[in-house]
């Protein structure tokens, strides 16, 4: 019968089937291996003369007949006929959520087949397997907008005046600030590529491994953990309880559930909010949803920091004060030539008023900063965050990983109300050590690999379900693959930080009709929900008040070691399934000890920070015993803080107090034990009010709202999800708390290189517009040409950005207090050296001015007394003709250097000067 079929269709059935008959298992009778022959003769010859219909030209020295033919059977031209499905249909499969496509493949089995994948193994891991599918499918980057030229920066339709000499001038300026700001955005760009470069788990033969999303294929089998990106499109093909933030792809903020039974599809760039779980990967780069959108936006990295915005205006009040000034002259006998003259007043004084360096010594020290602070391990993701950490009263610090270690392991246990030690297993009954691989096998995110006998296991998961991992495989002898195999998963709730626990329900296969639910968590959290106890023994015994006592006792004890402590609990039922586990009533298996080591040196990088004024709070979800153990350890809690019972609290106990309560002794709290995330956010809108700078550290997915509240962010690169590293300002690298003290160092050199920058600049200015002023009124003309200024602004502004906007922080810095929100740009101690020394070059101008003739013979210009020498004696000597001066002889060279250079006594003398702590302007 005829049929429609195209003819690359036909022959791919053909091909298929060709397969399929060779597969065949051998171990056939003599007649069936004859019509098995017989079957693969037939399809073969369909398919030579399927292929027949394609000749393929050849040129030659001799020609051929008429019926000579070439079939190309080479299959490795087609890359598609590796794989059973191609690009399209993969990316119609995820991007219109095709549920019919995808049960026509057979589910999300059958798709993992037609991608020669597999749910367990993964993908083999050969460098020529991942080529082929990278080459087939496509590589996981993105097409990103070329980067700005030089050209770009250069400003060539803008500031041009007439006149070579003007040219030059303003060329000079408009060349550093183009070089500045090109080499600016090529550091965003670098940072850019770096904050792209997330770490994904995958499974490649087997092993659970991390790499670079910028390596995962098609095919690859990903793990997928609270706040972790979806790196690509792909399908869930195992897991529980994943729900998916699509807010930053659809715009809805409520969560999305991902399950077998109903919504099977992930895309690129979402945030897994809830749960876990795997996918295989369908879409890589720019074929995925999100690669689609992206390559219509490109990202602009102009960005203006509150610093900026605030020196624009005080460039913009001095504008205000040199045009008032010119206002004054404006009496003429002829009104065309007051209007003339008045403009170029105007223009001159003006020119000399505004600090056009301002801006650009801003960018130069943010840009040239953020450069060194990468190298400090520092990545900064806004420049704002740079000068607003100098300002810092207060940082509100996690303890995991950041005043610690994060290399966890079990160093003590306890089964019942008996301590365990190194023959645990050998001990304990055989019914307690299979109740606790079951709680540690089935309840993890974790997961254990062993290539072959003579290797050592390998584990995954966060830090806390590796060293669980660890000591159940070494101490209880567990084999995790066998204890999976053994169960079923019936209902999974994913660790939650607020209630600081994880369980899941489990039914044995052998045993159909029994359930199990096992709890693991916080111990003091897991305990109260136990009305009963296991011992070495397996024997149950209820817990009655003494027992509770020493339980507490035992939590305490191992807390105040610096340990973490978990602990385990079960209920064996024979049920129905559930929705919701079992919450009350359950018997405690036992309570493990995990420590953490404090870092090297992190003592002294708080010592640092309080020295500097700024106070340290640590908020932590630990218990209150192991949190104030390793506060003490760390130097946040003090002697004195021994005594004070405000300085450490729980979460709850703080999140209770009214408002007026929380205002009132926020300031006093050094620690806070069992926190969640909104108790973070809490005492952040409490100090945030009473109008500290806060700094943040955050790494889960529920620190986002704190990172964003506080003024800087600090998320952390190593655990930190990419959730609270989107949310942050700053990404802390290596996860070290003496980064953050780097970090506030920085900052705080930032802010005084441009308080530098401003005293450098407004000294000079002052003298300058007083002088143009008394010269406008008195004498009718301005003393300097427009050439001099414009070389004058150049030696200050540009030159002196340069100079002063590099200066690298010292141990000083760290010596003075936090500047805070309120304190002013200009302090009074700036006031007090910008008015001294412009009073003394306003005394020596006047003179020069005004009696320069009968003390040189010659005319001198202003700018002598403050450009560098070099460029001056160029300016002077060389450039007579261009710059309109007059040579000097050598007495008086030495006497214009003797002048200038008693600018530093006077300096000297005046630092002398006291200066009240309340702003001048505050008397007005």
């Amino acid at each position: 019968m005829p049929t429609n079929v195209p003819d690359h269709a036909e022959k791919k059935n053909n091909l298929v089937g060709v397969e399929f008959l060779l597969e065949l298992p051998k171990t056939l009778s003599k007649s069936n291996k004859k019509w098995q022959l017989a079957f693969i003769k037939i399809y073969c010859s369909r398919t030579l003369l399927n292929c027949a219909k394609h000749t393929i030209q050849k040129p030659g020295l001799f020609t051929r007949s008429l019926s000579y033919t070439t079939i190309n059977l080479d299959h490795h031209q087609d890359h598609h006929g590796d794989f059973k499905i191609d690009q399209e249909t993969l990316n119609d499969l995820v991007k219109n959520k095709n549920q019919e496509k995808l049960d026509s493949l057979g589910g999300p089995n059958g798709l993992v087949s037609a991608l020669k994948t597999n749910t367990r193994l993964g993908i083999n891991e050969e460098a020529d397997e991942i080529q082929v599918r990278r080459s087939t499918f496509g590589s996981n980057t993105y097409t990103r907008p070329p980067s700005k030229s030089l050209i770009h920066f250069h400003g060539l339709k803008e500031g041009w005046y007439d006149g070579g000499s003007i040219f030059v001038a303003v060329f000079l300026v408009v060349a550093v600030s183009a070089v500045s700001n090109f080499r600016q955005n090529r550091q965003f760009d670098k940072l850019s590529k770096v904050s792209s470069n997330i770490k994904i788990d995958v499974v490649r033969n087997g092993r659970r491994q991390e790499i670079s999303i910028f390596d995962i294929v098609v095919g690859d089998i990903v793990c997928l953990n609270i706040g972790d990106q979806v790196p690509a499109d792909g399908v869930f093909v195992e897991g529980h309880s994943l729900h998916v933030d699509e807010s930053s792809m659809t715009g809805e903020s409520d969560h999305v559930e991902v399950s077998l039974n109903g919504n099977t599809f992930l895309f690129s760039g979402t945030k897994v909010a809830d749960g876990f779980g795997k996918m295989a990967v369908t879409s890589v780069g720019m074929n995925t949803a999100w690669g689609q959108m992206m390559s219509h936006i490109s990202r602009d990295t102009n960005e203006q920091t509150p610093l900026q915005t605030r020196l624009d205006k005080l460039t913009s009040s001095i504008g205000k004060v040199g045009l008032l000034y010119n206002g004054k002259k404006t009496n003429s006998d002829e009104i065309v030539n007051a209007v003339v003259e008045m403009v170029a007043a105007a223009v001159t004084i003006i020119v000399v008023a505004i600090p056009e360096g301002l801006p650009l010594a801003v960018t130069l020290t943010l840009a040239y900063s953020m450069k060194r602070m990468m190298k400090d391990q520092a990545m900064v993701r806004k420049l704002s965050a740079c000068e607003t950490m100098g300002s810092a009263t207060t940082i509100c610090t996690d303890k995991t990983g950041t005043l610690t270690l994060n290399q966890m392991k079990v160093t003590d246990s306890w089964f019942g109300l008996e301590p365990g030690t190194s023959s645990s297993s050998s001990s304990l009954s055989r019914k307690v050590v299979e109740l606790f691989h079951q709680g540690v096998a089935m309840n993890t995110t974790g997961s254990v690999f062993k290539a072959n006998s003579g290797t050592e296991y390998e584990f995954s998961g966060s830090p806390t379900e590796k060293a669980i991992l660890s000591w159940a495989v070494e101490e209880l002898k567990m084999d995790m693959e066998e204890v999976i195999e053994e169960h079923d998963v019936v209902h999974v709730e994913a660790f939650n930080s607020e209630k600081k626990r994880s369980g899941v329900l489990l039914r044995k296969k052998k045993k159909g009709e029994i359930t199990v639910v096992h709890w693991k968590g916080a111990a003091e959290k897991i305990l109260a929900m136990c009305s009963t106890f296991c011992d070495g023994s397996g024997a149950v015994k209820e817990i009655d008040e003494d027992d509770k006592i020493k339980f507490e006792q035992i939590i305490q004890s191992m807390a105040a070691k610096s340990l973490r402590c978990i602990a385990f609990a079960y209920s064996e039922e024979e049920e129905e399934e559930k929705k919701k586990l079992k919450e009350e009533n359950l018997t405690l298996l036992g309570i493990v000890g995990i420590k953490d080591p404090c870092r090297p040196g992190v003592k002294k990088a708080v010592e640092d920070c309080q020295f500097a004024g700024v106070s340290i709070k640590m908020i932590t979800g630990d218990n209150i015993f192991t949190a104030r153990a390793i506060a003490v350890e760390c130097g946040i809690l003090t002697q004195e803080d021994e005594t004070n019972k405000e300085a450490v609290l729980e979460g709850e106990e703080f999140r209770n107090y009214t408002q007026q309560e929380r205002l009132e002794k926020v300031e006093r709290i050094k620690v806070m034990a069992r926190s969640s995330p909104f108790d973070k956010l809490l005492m952040v809108k409490c100090l945030r009010e009473l109008g500290h700078v806060v700094a943040v550290t955050g790494d889960g997915t529920n620190d986002a709202p704190a990172l964003k509240e506080a003024d800087i962010g600090l998320s952390m690169g190593i655990q930190g999800t990419e959730v609270a590293k989107e949310s942050s300002d700053i990404v802390i690298l290596d996860d070290n708390f003496a980064s953050v003290a780097t970090v506030l160092r920085w900052g705080r050199c930032v802010y005084n290189n441009i308080q530098k920058f401003i005293q450098f600049q407004l000294t000079v200015n002052v003298a300058a517009l007083v002088i143009n002023f008394v010269a406008a009124i008195s004498a009718g003309e301005v003393p300097l040409t427009a050439v001099q200024l414009l070389w004058v602004n150049l030696i200050m502004d540009t030159l002196g950005a340069l100079a002063l906007a590099t200066e690298k922080p010292t141990n000083d810095l760290m010596r003075k207090k936090p500047i805070g929100r309120f304190a002013p740009l200009i302090t009074n101690v700036m006031w007090r050296n910008l008015l001294a020394q412009a009073f003394y070059q306003i005394g020596v101008l006047l003179v020069l001015q005004f009696r320069g003739r009968s003390i040189f013979g010659n005319r001198l210009f202003v700018g002598i007394i403050v450009v560098t020498v070099v460029l001056q004696v160029v300016m002077v000597e060389f450039l007579k003709r261009f710059a309109d001066t007059e040579r000097l002889d050598l007495g008086q060279w030495g006497v214009c250097v003797a002048i200038a250079a008693a600018s530093w006594p006077i300096g000297w003398l005046v630092k002398s000067v006291p200066v009240p702590e309340k702003h001048f302007f505050s008397y007005l």
